[in-house]
């Protein structure tokens, strides 16, 4: 909406202090963008970055994210994402770390401080202790001749030209240049760790790709009294009724083994009212469709989804591996599941 719309709520607007507030909202996305594209520009002579990377896929413990303030909360989203990601990362705040909370630090950890001026108290009480443990010490700050910085194996520069804040004092640009080389930490282990879908599944199982990577069609399938099916000699009422008391919109034609042999639904039903005049008359094996689909209760549901997709159908039959009905599956039951 423009700030001169004649629609604006009237009480408390001033078109100045709007064009203002515009004109500030840019200014803020334009430093931040040229700090993140003066830190694009530092990565290509400096190795520090690949260096901290082999640091850290070497580490036979967990990464181990520290600060205080804003620094703080950038290192629990960095700490966040690296254990999502495949490297094993937990935050722990310094000052909690100096009444007991150091105990959770090993030697076979390795530590990322994060402190912009690198001259935090808390931080510099603690990294003593990690150096004389054995810890490895990865440090981010945006001063390489600050304390934190000398006292580091590795330090990785987050400096920046100014703040966003007018001020120059709330940490704007930096914590988001220090955000951004810690994403782009863990991009790289995770390329370098082989990590796939399947294991981003696995650390999210309650979103929408670990429900798709992780549900089985076992999970999810209808079996027992609730599967459709009748014999090849069963007469056509007899698969009606069934077809109704499932509401599956289908029925399976198993031979005496449990296997299944054909399929045959509603829409088939349809095809033969004008071909029939006697319905009692027919039998399963003359209208059944032979050689259904069918899929292992093993397999992921997705591999469900894409069956069904290819082939437009609603229904699918569940078998064992030894090729008997085991369960049937609607596409209903997928959405329900979330898996598509």
């Amino acid at each position: 909406m423009s700030v001169t719309d004649q629609n604006f709520p009237a009480q408390g607007f001033d078109a100045g202090v709007m064009r203002r507030a515009m004109e500030m909202a840019r200014e803020t996305l334009d430093i931040e963008t040229a700090a993140m594209q003066a830190l694009q520009a530092r990565l290509v002579t400096d190795d520090a970055v690949a260096r901290a990377v082999a640091l850290l896929l070497g580490c036979h413990g967990r990464v181990v994210v520290s600060g205080i303030g804003k620094s703080g909360h950038i290192g629990r989203k960095i700490a966040a994402t690296l254990a999502s990601t495949g490297t094993p990362a937990m935050f722990v705040h310094p000052a909690e770390a100096l009444h007991g909370d150091l105990g959770m630090i090993t030697a076979q950890d390795a530590v990322i401080a994060i402190s912009y001026s690198g001259e935090a108290s808390e931080l510099l009480a603690i990294v003593p202790i990690i150096k004389r443990m054995g810890t490895h010490l990865i440090a981010m700050t945006g001063n390489p001749n600050s304390s934190l910085a000398k006292l580091a194996d590795i330090h990785l520069d987050v400096s920046v030209a100014k703040e966003a804040c007018p001020l120059n004092l709330a940490p704007t640009a930096s914590t988001t240049v220090t955000l951004a080389l810690g994403d782009a930490l863990a991009v790289a282990l995770l390329d370098a760790r082989g990590f796939r879908e399947e294991d981003f599944a696995r650390s999210h199982p309650g979103g929408a790709l670990g429900r798709r990577l992780l549900t089985h069609v076992r999970d999810i399938m209808r079996s027992g009294a609730a599967v459709p099916k009748v014999t090849a000699d069963a007469r056509l009422p007899d698969a009606l009724l069934e077809i109704t008391q499932k509401g599956m919109g289908m029925t399976a034609v198993v031979d005496a083994d449990d296997r299944p042999i054909g399929v045959f639904t509603d829409g088939d039903l349809r095809r033969l009212i004008d071909k029939v005049q006697d319905f009692s008359k027919v039998v399963m094996r003359d209208v059944m469709h032979a050689n259904p689909r069918r899929i292992e209760a093993d397999k992921l549901a997705v591999d469900a989804v894409a069956v069904m997709e290819e082939f437009r159908i609603n229904q699918m039959l569940v078998v064992d591996a030894d090729d008997k009905l085991v369960g049937a599956l609607h596409i209903h039951d997928l959405t329900r599941a979330k898996v598509i």
